[in-house]
């Protein structure tokens, strides 16, 4: 039977039933000065700040830190933890000044903590941000290893906020390409791995120089070029594609996606695919796939904004749908 994200811990539909049970509770809303100018479920919350908005994120590495565990390195998901954070904003257009992390840990330990220190470090480095604070807190009757979460904080000009309301059918996809698994699905990848009876440790059987354990902590990329690409170009909407998948599209627009001409996903892609027989829909439906950044734009300014960021034009905005080469994702 072929795996699905549902059947390995992580109901998507279900996950968003749970959280608008939740959003529906949270009616105060403070007005004038820092009084709320979004509503919760884009990428980012903003709140009036005068001439700009303040802009909070917040988010985690998620159950790869299982994977960094068994492989005793943690020097890397501290860089996913920002990235996730840090790409959130960006999706907005929104520049990261800011980022504070909550560490939850079974027993406080000086060398997963050093090390993800280390990874906290570059990817501040990476996304022009200062951690400025954070929390740890030691939960032995609560958790078992630890979990590591932040918020990112950035600021931007009311009038530059980009939440995709300008999107139209006609105007470019460009996709930017990912790392790889990035932050997201892992509740899927670790039941791929562990169902095909793969260690870790064992090498990476697309590039044996590895093993399968390192291909899956290749740290989540930080897109912080599209700043750059915000202030050259008539940029109409972005997305940070993480779990959902393509899905992820719909938080944009109403419109839909036709993707003709696709990133190549990553051979980790593959091999999860082949391993846990996983149908080709619902891998767009879960992961990245090699495109863990969108770019929607007019089709004039398509061709430069691709080769100043090293993405590609993958597709056009449509009336409904999305697709990937003619495979209906929704």
């Amino acid at each position: 039977m072929a795996l699905t994200y549902a059947k390995s811990g992580v109901d998507i539909q279900q996950e968003n039933r749970a959280i608008s049970a939740l959003t529906k509770q949270l009616t105060y809303k403070r007005r004038g000065f820092g009084a709320p100018i979004t509503d919760v479920g884009h990428y980012a919350g903003l709140i009036d700040f005068g001439e700009y908005a303040l802009a909070l994120t917040m988010d985690g590495v998620g159950s790869k830190v299982l994977i960094a565990n068994e492989m005793k390195r943690w020097n890397t998901i501290g860089i996913d933890c920002i990235a996730m954070n840090v790409n959130d904003l960006l999706a907005m257009g929104i520049e990261p000044l800011a980022f504070v992390d909550y560490i939850a840990i079974s027993e406080a330990d000086d060398e997963i903590m050093r090390q993800i220190g280390e990874g906290l470090e570059k990817g501040a480095r990476i996304s022009r941000i200062t951690i400025v604070g954070g929390e740890t807190a030691t939960l032995p009757d609560i958790v078992n290893g630890f979990d590591l979460a932040g918020t990112c904080l950035g600021m931007v000009k009311k009038d530059r906020v980009i939440t995709g309301e300008r999107i139209e059918p006609g105007d470019a996809v460009i996709g930017l390409p990912s790392t790889g698994v990035h932050s997201n699905g892992y509740s899927l990848v670790r039941r791929i791995i562990k169902e095909a009876g793969y260690s870790y440790l064992n090498p990476f059987p697309c590039n044996t120089d590895t093993t399968i354990g390192d291909e899956l902590l290749t740290p989540t990329r930080i897109y912080i070029e599209v700043l750059d690409a915000v202030n050259r170009f008539d940029i109409h909407g972005l997305a940070h594609i993480t779990g959902g998948g393509l899905m992820k599209l719909h938080r944009i627009t109403r419109y839909g996606f036709d993707i003709t001409d696709p990133l190549e996903p990553q051979p980790i892609f593959t091999f999860l695919q082949q391993e846990g027989g996983v149908e080709e829909h619902e891998m767009y439906k879960t992961f990245n796939m090699g495109m863990g950044f969108v770019i929607v734009l007019p089709e004039r300014e398509a061709d430069q904004a691709s080769r100043m960021l090293g993405g590609k034009i993958v597709g056009k905005i449509v009336e409904e749908g999305i697709r990937v080469r003619g495979l209906e994702i929704e």
